[in-house]
Protein backbone atom coordinates (compact mmCIF):
# COMPACT_ATOMS: atom_id res chain seq x y z
CA UNK A 1 0.00 0.00 0.00
CA UNK A 2 1.28 3.27 -0.93
CA UNK A 3 2.46 5.87 1.94
CA UNK A 4 0.30 9.36 0.91
CA UNK A 5 -0.30 11.92 2.88
CA UNK A 6 -3.04 11.98 5.58
CA UNK A 7 -6.60 13.24 4.12
CA UNK A 8 -8.61 15.80 5.86
CA UNK A 9 -7.38 14.97 9.06
CA UNK A 10 -9.38 17.49 11.06
CA UNK A 11 -12.58 15.79 12.16
CA UNK A 12 -16.38 16.55 10.38
CA UNK A 13 -18.53 18.55 12.32
CA UNK A 14 -20.81 16.53 14.02
CA UNK A 15 -23.70 16.83 11.29
CA UNK A 16 -21.31 15.03 8.70
CA UNK A 17 -20.46 12.60 10.99
CA UNK A 18 -24.11 11.58 11.38
CA UNK A 19 -24.44 11.88 7.86
CA UNK A 20 -21.98 9.18 7.66
CA UNK A 21 -22.79 7.15 9.94
CA UNK A 22 -26.74 7.51 8.00
CA UNK A 23 -24.78 6.40 4.46
CA UNK A 24 -23.28 3.83 6.26
CA UNK A 25 -25.47 2.19 7.62
CA UNK A 26 -27.84 2.34 4.22
CA UNK A 27 -25.06 0.30 2.76
CA UNK A 28 -26.39 -2.47 4.90
CA UNK A 29 -24.78 -2.40 8.60
CA UNK A 30 -27.07 -2.42 11.92
CA UNK A 31 -24.57 -0.45 13.60
CA UNK A 32 -21.84 2.16 13.15
CA UNK A 33 -19.43 3.50 15.61
CA UNK A 34 -16.31 5.20 15.41
CA UNK A 35 -13.32 5.07 17.71
CA UNK A 36 -9.33 6.38 17.40
CA UNK A 37 -6.88 3.96 16.14
CA UNK A 38 -4.41 4.44 18.95
CA UNK A 39 -2.22 1.63 20.17
CA UNK A 40 -3.63 0.00 23.41
CA UNK A 41 -1.91 -2.18 25.77
CA UNK A 42 -0.96 -5.61 24.35
CA UNK A 43 -0.94 -7.36 27.84
CA UNK A 44 -3.86 -9.21 27.58
CA UNK A 45 -3.22 -10.82 24.30
CA UNK A 46 0.42 -11.12 25.40
CA UNK A 47 -0.33 -13.20 28.41
CA UNK A 48 -3.38 -15.45 26.68
CA UNK A 49 -0.51 -16.10 23.87
CA UNK A 50 1.92 -17.18 26.97
CA UNK A 51 -0.73 -19.35 28.50
CA UNK A 52 -0.93 -21.30 25.08
CA UNK A 53 -4.71 -20.50 25.46
CA UNK A 54 -4.04 -20.28 21.18
CA UNK A 55 -3.73 -23.71 21.15
CA UNK A 56 -1.74 -23.76 17.38
CA UNK A 57 -3.45 -20.56 15.91
CA UNK A 58 0.09 -19.37 15.97
CA UNK A 59 -1.32 -16.73 13.46
CA UNK A 60 -2.36 -15.02 16.48
CA UNK A 61 1.10 -14.62 18.47
CA UNK A 62 2.75 -13.61 14.87
CA UNK A 63 0.06 -10.99 14.51
CA UNK A 64 -0.32 -9.94 17.97
CA UNK A 65 2.00 -6.31 17.92
CA UNK A 66 -0.10 -5.49 14.45
CA UNK A 67 -3.56 -6.23 16.97
CA UNK A 68 -2.33 -3.63 19.56
CA UNK A 69 -0.92 -0.84 16.87
CA UNK A 70 -3.17 0.00 13.85
CA UNK A 71 -0.59 2.19 12.63
CA UNK A 72 1.81 -1.51 12.02
CA UNK A 73 -1.63 -2.23 10.17
CA UNK A 74 -2.15 1.31 7.96
CA UNK A 75 0.43 3.93 8.49
CA UNK A 76 -1.31 7.30 9.47
CA UNK A 77 -3.95 5.99 10.39
CA UNK A 78 -6.51 8.07 12.46
CA UNK A 79 -9.33 6.27 12.60
CA UNK A 80 -10.99 2.90 13.31
CA UNK A 81 -14.87 2.84 11.73
CA UNK A 82 -16.34 -0.18 13.18
CA UNK A 83 -19.60 -1.90 11.81
CA UNK A 84 -21.83 -4.51 13.33
CA UNK A 85 -24.56 -7.05 11.02
CA UNK A 86 -26.92 -8.46 13.55
CA UNK A 87 -27.45 -12.60 12.89
CA UNK A 88 -30.15 -13.13 15.09
CA UNK A 89 -32.74 -15.56 13.50
CA UNK A 90 -36.17 -14.35 13.11
CA UNK A 91 -37.76 -17.41 13.21
CA UNK A 92 -37.72 -19.55 16.45
CA UNK A 93 -36.95 -22.78 14.61
CA UNK A 94 -33.38 -21.26 13.70
CA UNK A 95 -32.89 -19.96 17.15
CA UNK A 96 -33.58 -23.76 18.42
CA UNK A 97 -31.07 -25.56 16.45
CA UNK A 98 -27.68 -26.00 18.31
CA UNK A 99 -25.93 -28.38 16.01
CA UNK A 100 -24.47 -25.57 14.06
CA UNK A 101 -23.49 -22.18 15.12
CA UNK A 102 -26.35 -19.42 13.75
CA UNK A 103 -23.69 -17.44 11.92
CA UNK A 104 -23.31 -20.82 9.75
CA UNK A 105 -27.00 -20.88 8.49
CA UNK A 106 -25.74 -17.93 6.15
CA UNK A 107 -23.83 -17.81 3.00
CA UNK A 108 -20.12 -17.18 4.09
CA UNK A 109 -20.23 -13.67 6.09
CA UNK A 110 -17.13 -12.64 4.86
CA UNK A 111 -18.02 -13.12 0.98
CA UNK A 112 -21.51 -10.89 2.27
CA UNK A 113 -19.97 -8.50 4.71
CA UNK A 114 -16.91 -7.66 2.11
CA UNK A 115 -19.99 -6.42 -0.34
CA UNK A 116 -20.88 -3.91 2.17
CA UNK A 117 -16.95 -2.81 3.06
CA UNK A 118 -16.63 -2.01 -0.78
CA UNK A 119 -19.95 0.38 -0.93
CA UNK A 120 -18.40 1.82 2.54
CA UNK A 121 -14.91 2.12 1.16
CA UNK A 122 -16.85 4.24 -2.03
CA UNK A 123 -18.44 6.34 0.55
CA UNK A 124 -15.16 7.44 2.30
CA UNK A 125 -13.93 8.02 -1.30
CA UNK A 126 -16.62 10.06 -2.32
CA UNK A 127 -17.42 12.67 0.87
CA UNK A 128 -13.50 13.04 2.07
CA UNK A 129 -11.34 12.62 -1.12
CA UNK A 130 -9.49 9.22 0.20
CA UNK A 131 -8.22 6.75 -2.42
CA UNK A 132 -7.73 2.93 -1.97
CA UNK A 133 -4.36 3.57 0.15
CA UNK A 134 -5.96 5.75 2.26
CA UNK A 135 -8.05 3.15 3.95
CA UNK A 136 -8.37 -0.64 4.84
CA UNK A 137 -11.18 -2.84 5.49
CA UNK A 138 -11.63 -6.39 7.72
CA UNK A 139 -14.40 -8.59 8.46
CA UNK A 140 -12.63 -11.26 10.54
CA UNK A 141 -10.15 -12.14 8.30
CA UNK A 142 -7.07 -9.24 9.24
CA UNK A 143 -4.52 -8.31 12.27
CA UNK A 144 -6.98 -6.42 14.13
CA UNK A 145 -9.04 -7.33 17.23
CA UNK A 146 -12.72 -6.49 15.79
CA UNK A 147 -14.00 -6.97 19.43
CA UNK A 148 -11.51 -4.82 21.13
CA UNK A 149 -12.48 -2.30 19.16
CA UNK A 150 -16.25 -2.56 18.88
CA UNK A 151 -15.72 -2.35 22.58
CA UNK A 152 -13.69 1.01 22.57
CA UNK A 153 -16.34 2.30 19.85
CA UNK A 154 -19.41 1.45 22.58
CA UNK A 155 -21.11 -1.12 20.22
CA UNK A 156 -20.99 -2.78 23.31
CA UNK A 157 -18.66 -4.81 26.28
CA UNK A 158 -16.54 -7.43 26.11
CA UNK A 159 -18.88 -9.78 28.20
CA UNK A 160 -17.29 -12.77 30.22
CA UNK A 161 -17.69 -15.57 27.61
CA UNK A 162 -15.13 -13.09 25.69
CA UNK A 163 -17.50 -12.38 23.07
CA UNK A 164 -18.85 -8.32 22.38
CA UNK A 165 -22.35 -8.41 23.81
CA UNK A 166 -24.51 -5.50 22.64
CA UNK A 167 -27.39 -4.10 24.18
CA UNK A 168 -29.24 -3.70 21.37
CA UNK A 169 -28.56 -6.97 19.87
CA UNK A 170 -26.88 -9.06 22.31
CA UNK A 171 -24.06 -11.82 21.11
CA UNK A 172 -25.37 -11.64 17.25
CA UNK A 173 -23.10 -9.30 15.46
CA UNK A 174 -21.17 -9.80 12.74
CA UNK A 175 -18.13 -7.46 13.26
CA UNK A 176 -15.89 -6.08 10.78
CA UNK A 177 -13.46 -2.49 10.76
CA UNK A 178 -12.58 0.06 8.10
CA UNK A 179 -9.55 1.34 9.02
CA UNK A 180 -8.78 4.81 7.71
CA UNK A 181 -6.56 8.10 7.13
CA UNK A 182 -9.20 10.57 8.30
CA UNK A 183 -10.03 11.69 11.73
CA UNK A 184 -13.70 11.36 13.04
CA UNK A 185 -14.55 12.23 16.31
CA UNK A 186 -15.21 8.83 18.36
CA UNK A 187 -17.77 7.81 19.80
CA UNK A 188 -18.59 7.08 23.33
CA UNK A 189 -17.42 3.48 25.28
CA UNK A 190 -19.71 2.11 27.32
CA UNK A 191 -17.11 1.89 29.91
CA UNK A 192 -17.49 6.02 29.89
CA UNK A 193 -20.58 5.86 29.54
CA UNK A 194 -21.01 4.14 32.79
CA UNK A 195 -18.47 5.47 35.23
CA UNK A 196 -17.06 3.12 38.06
CA UNK A 197 -18.13 -0.01 36.29
CA UNK A 198 -15.13 -0.50 34.59
CA UNK A 199 -13.32 -0.53 37.74
CA UNK A 200 -15.94 -2.72 39.59
CA UNK A 201 -16.00 -5.35 36.40
CA UNK A 202 -12.26 -5.47 35.27
CA UNK A 203 -10.97 -5.60 31.80
CA UNK A 204 -14.49 -7.71 31.02
CA UNK A 205 -17.56 -8.22 32.08
CA UNK A 206 -18.51 -4.53 32.16
CA UNK A 207 -22.44 -4.68 32.53
CA UNK A 208 -22.28 -8.82 33.70
CA UNK A 209 -22.55 -7.82 37.19
CA UNK A 210 -22.00 -11.23 39.13
CA UNK A 211 -23.64 -13.09 36.25
CA UNK A 212 -21.17 -16.15 35.14
CA UNK A 213 -23.66 -18.16 33.42
CA UNK A 214 -21.87 -18.48 30.18
CA UNK A 215 -19.17 -19.51 32.30
CA UNK A 216 -20.64 -22.47 33.79
CA UNK A 217 -22.70 -23.37 30.90
CA UNK A 218 -19.33 -24.25 29.05
CA UNK A 219 -19.57 -28.61 29.13
CA UNK A 220 -16.09 -28.33 28.45
CA UNK A 221 -14.52 -25.51 31.07
CA UNK A 222 -13.15 -23.85 28.61
CA UNK A 223 -12.82 -20.86 31.11
CA UNK A 224 -10.06 -20.16 33.16
CA UNK A 225 -10.97 -16.98 34.29
CA UNK A 226 -13.63 -14.31 33.14
CA UNK A 227 -13.64 -13.34 29.51
CA UNK A 228 -10.19 -15.29 29.02
CA UNK A 229 -10.95 -18.29 26.06
CA UNK A 230 -8.70 -21.45 26.85
CA UNK A 231 -8.94 -22.38 23.01
CA UNK A 232 -7.71 -25.73 23.92
CA UNK A 233 -10.79 -26.51 25.76
CA UNK A 234 -13.37 -24.72 23.22
CA UNK A 235 -15.54 -26.89 21.00
CA UNK A 236 -15.52 -23.47 18.40
CA UNK A 237 -11.94 -24.05 18.25
CA UNK A 238 -12.32 -27.78 17.57
CA UNK A 239 -14.96 -28.08 15.86
CA UNK A 240 -13.38 -25.68 12.97
CA UNK A 241 -9.79 -24.36 13.72
CA UNK A 242 -8.09 -27.60 14.90
CA UNK A 243 -7.87 -29.73 11.79
CA UNK A 244 -6.87 -33.12 13.75
CA UNK A 245 -7.27 -35.32 16.39
CA UNK A 246 -9.99 -33.66 18.94
CA UNK A 247 -8.92 -35.09 22.09
CA UNK A 248 -10.61 -38.00 23.80
CA UNK A 249 -11.97 -35.85 26.95
CA UNK A 250 -13.14 -33.05 24.86
CA UNK A 251 -15.73 -35.09 22.66
CA UNK A 252 -17.86 -35.60 24.89
CA UNK A 253 -18.42 -32.25 25.81
CA UNK A 254 -19.55 -31.72 22.12
CA UNK A 255 -22.76 -33.14 22.36
CA UNK A 256 -24.54 -32.51 19.10
CA UNK A 257 -22.17 -29.98 17.98
CA UNK A 258 -21.24 -30.47 14.08
CA UNK A 259 -19.91 -27.18 13.72
CA UNK A 260 -18.94 -23.98 16.27
CA UNK A 261 -21.10 -23.40 19.10
CA UNK A 262 -23.27 -20.91 20.78
CA UNK A 263 -23.69 -22.02 24.19
CA UNK A 264 -21.81 -19.38 25.93
CA UNK A 265 -23.45 -17.17 23.63
CA UNK A 266 -27.29 -18.66 24.30
CA UNK A 267 -26.69 -18.52 28.35
CA UNK A 268 -26.25 -14.69 28.65
CA UNK A 269 -29.43 -12.67 30.00
CA UNK A 270 -28.58 -10.00 27.53
CA UNK A 271 -29.94 -11.48 24.51
CA UNK A 272 -33.33 -11.62 25.76
CA UNK A 273 -33.03 -7.87 24.05
CA UNK A 274 -32.10 -9.17 21.03
CA UNK A 275 -33.89 -8.59 17.93
CA UNK A 276 -32.90 -9.33 14.07
CA UNK A 277 -31.00 -7.37 12.16
CA UNK A 278 -32.38 -6.28 8.59
CA UNK A 279 -30.24 -8.78 7.02
CA UNK A 280 -29.49 -6.29 4.09
CA UNK A 281 -25.58 -8.12 3.84
CA UNK A 282 -27.17 -11.69 4.73
CA UNK A 283 -28.19 -14.85 2.61
CA UNK A 284 -29.87 -17.17 4.70
CA UNK A 285 -29.51 -20.94 4.17
CA UNK A 286 -32.02 -22.78 6.21
CA UNK A 287 -31.46 -26.08 3.85
CA UNK A 288 -27.90 -26.66 6.28
CA UNK A 289 -29.81 -27.24 9.69
CA UNK A 290 -31.94 -29.71 7.68
CA UNK A 291 -29.81 -32.25 7.10
CA UNK A 292 -30.02 -35.47 9.14
CA UNK A 293 -26.62 -36.82 10.74
CA UNK A 294 -27.31 -40.01 8.86
CA UNK A 295 -27.07 -37.30 5.74
CA UNK A 296 -23.43 -35.82 7.20
CA UNK A 297 -22.52 -39.28 8.40
CA UNK A 298 -22.53 -40.15 4.41
CA UNK A 299 -21.56 -37.31 2.36
CA UNK A 300 -19.56 -37.85 -0.46
CA UNK A 301 -17.05 -34.86 -1.87
CA UNK A 302 -19.98 -33.82 -4.43
CA UNK A 303 -22.38 -33.75 -2.01
CA UNK A 304 -20.63 -31.43 0.45
CA UNK A 305 -19.40 -29.28 -2.53
CA UNK A 306 -22.91 -29.15 -3.81
CA UNK A 307 -24.67 -28.61 -0.16
CA UNK A 308 -21.99 -26.05 1.34
CA UNK A 309 -21.14 -24.22 -1.83
CA UNK A 310 -20.19 -20.82 -0.62
CA UNK A 311 -20.47 -21.03 3.22
CA UNK A 312 -18.28 -20.67 6.00
CA UNK A 313 -18.82 -24.76 6.43
CA UNK A 314 -17.32 -25.23 3.17
CA UNK A 315 -13.62 -23.95 4.48
CA UNK A 316 -13.83 -26.75 6.96
CA UNK A 317 -13.53 -29.24 4.32
CA UNK A 318 -15.32 -32.75 4.22
CA UNK A 319 -13.00 -34.70 6.20
CA UNK A 320 -13.21 -32.80 9.19
CA UNK A 321 -16.80 -32.31 8.47
CA UNK A 322 -17.26 -35.81 8.64
CA UNK A 323 -14.97 -36.74 12.41
CA UNK A 324 -17.58 -34.18 13.87
CA UNK A 325 -20.54 -35.89 12.49
CA UNK A 326 -18.60 -38.94 13.71
CA UNK A 327 -18.74 -37.53 17.34
CA UNK A 328 -21.73 -36.02 17.21
CA UNK A 329 -22.98 -39.62 16.85
CA UNK A 330 -21.06 -41.32 19.31
CA UNK A 331 -22.64 -38.64 22.01
CA UNK A 332 -26.16 -39.36 20.25
CA UNK A 333 -26.95 -42.90 19.67
CA UNK A 334 -24.98 -44.02 22.68
CA UNK A 335 -27.48 -42.42 24.38
CA UNK A 336 -31.15 -44.74 25.50
CA UNK A 337 -34.00 -44.20 23.31
CA UNK A 338 -35.99 -41.33 25.90
CA UNK A 339 -32.21 -39.15 26.33
CA UNK A 340 -31.70 -39.60 22.13
CA UNK A 341 -35.37 -38.07 22.00
CA UNK A 342 -34.16 -35.29 24.06
CA UNK A 343 -31.07 -34.51 22.03
CA UNK A 344 -32.86 -34.29 18.98
CA UNK A 345 -34.24 -31.47 19.90
CA UNK A 346 -30.72 -29.76 19.26
CA UNK A 347 -30.41 -31.40 15.92
CA UNK A 348 -33.33 -30.79 13.07
CA UNK A 349 -33.47 -35.33 12.76
CA UNK A 350 -30.81 -37.73 13.78
CA UNK A 351 -32.18 -40.22 11.12
CA UNK A 352 -31.92 -44.06 11.76
CA UNK A 353 -29.06 -45.67 14.19
CA UNK A 354 -28.65 -48.12 12.39
CA UNK A 355 -27.91 -46.77 9.13
CA UNK A 356 -25.91 -44.23 10.97
CA UNK A 357 -23.64 -47.14 12.40
CA UNK A 358 -23.68 -48.60 9.03
CA UNK A 359 -22.55 -45.09 7.81
CA UNK A 360 -19.73 -44.90 10.35
CA UNK A 361 -18.38 -48.41 9.74
CA UNK A 362 -17.80 -47.60 6.06
CA UNK A 363 -15.89 -44.40 7.64
CA UNK A 364 -13.68 -46.79 10.06
CA UNK A 365 -12.21 -47.07 6.19
CA UNK A 366 -11.87 -43.88 5.18
CA UNK A 367 -9.05 -42.18 3.12
CA UNK A 368 -8.17 -40.07 6.32
CA UNK A 369 -6.96 -41.77 9.66
CA UNK A 370 -8.51 -38.28 11.17
CA UNK A 371 -11.95 -39.73 9.84
CA UNK A 372 -11.05 -43.25 10.57
CA UNK A 373 -9.77 -42.70 14.59
CA UNK A 374 -13.01 -40.54 15.29
CA UNK A 375 -15.53 -43.30 13.44
CA UNK A 376 -13.44 -46.01 15.63
CA UNK A 377 -14.36 -43.65 18.63
CA UNK A 378 -17.93 -43.38 17.70
CA UNK A 379 -18.77 -47.37 16.76
CA UNK A 380 -17.00 -48.48 20.10
CA UNK A 381 -19.02 -45.64 22.44
CA UNK A 382 -22.51 -46.84 20.44
CA UNK A 383 -21.89 -50.65 20.53
CA UNK A 384 -19.27 -51.22 22.95
CA UNK A 385 -18.23 -54.65 22.93
CA UNK A 386 -19.72 -55.01 19.69
CA UNK A 387 -17.98 -52.58 18.05
CA UNK A 388 -15.38 -55.54 17.92
CA UNK A 389 -17.56 -57.17 14.64
CA UNK A 390 -18.45 -54.65 13.16
CA UNK A 391 -15.37 -52.88 13.12
CA UNK A 392 -13.31 -56.84 12.03
CA UNK A 393 -12.31 -55.74 8.18
CA UNK A 394 -11.56 -52.35 9.14
CA UNK A 395 -8.92 -53.26 11.94
CA UNK A 396 -7.50 -55.76 10.14
CA UNK A 397 -6.26 -53.44 7.18
CA UNK A 398 -5.24 -50.66 10.05
CA UNK A 399 -1.75 -49.57 10.22
CA UNK A 400 -1.93 -45.76 11.49
CA UNK A 401 -0.91 -45.68 14.93
CA UNK A 402 -3.21 -42.73 16.07
CA UNK A 403 -6.06 -44.83 14.71
CA UNK A 404 -4.91 -48.01 16.12
CA UNK A 405 -4.78 -46.29 19.71
CA UNK A 406 -8.77 -45.51 19.52
CA UNK A 407 -8.99 -49.71 19.05
CA UNK A 408 -6.94 -49.78 22.21
CA UNK A 409 -3.59 -50.48 20.45
CA UNK A 410 -0.21 -49.49 20.94
CA UNK A 411 -0.97 -47.50 24.49
CA UNK A 412 -3.54 -45.26 22.81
Amino acid sequence: MGASAPVNVSAPAAGAREDLRAALRDAGFDVVRFARAEPEPGETLARWIAAGHHADMDWMASTSAKRADPALVLERARTFIVLGVSYWPEDSAAARQTAWARYALHADYHDTIKAGLVRAGKILEARFGLNGTDYRYYVDTGPVAERGWAARSGVGFLGKNGMLISREHGNWLFLSVILARIEIEPDASLAEAFPGAAERAGANGLLCGSCTRCMEACPTAAFPEPGIVDARRCISYHTIENRGIIPPEIRAGIGTRVFGCDICLDACPWNRFARAGRSLLLERRPEIARLTLVELLSLTPERFREVFRGTAVKRLKLPNLLRNAAIVAGNVWALDPASRAEASEGFADHGDRDSGVRALARLATHESPVVRAHAVWALRRILGQEADDVLAVARALETDPVVLAEYGVGGG
